[in-house]
């Protein structure tokens, strides 16, 4: 009786922290896209200003 306790136990320990794990990958996951997203933005705006400077010496 006192091993199966052990048992669910341990079990129920391992769910939680894959739950946790898997709840912490999601995020970052989240906020690895977010980052690209802006990233792009950034890299768009940059070279919009690039072409317009170069336009503007002509």
């Amino acid at each position: 009786m006192r091993a199966m306790l052990w048992v669910v136990g341990v079990v129920a320990g391992v769910l939680i922290l894959l739950g946790l794990i898997l709840e912490a990958v999601r995020w970052l996951i989240i906020i690895g896209l977010i980052a690209l997203v802006i990233v792009i933005i950034l890299g768009v705006v940059k070279g919009r200003q690039a072409m317009h400077h170069q336009t503007r010496r002509r």
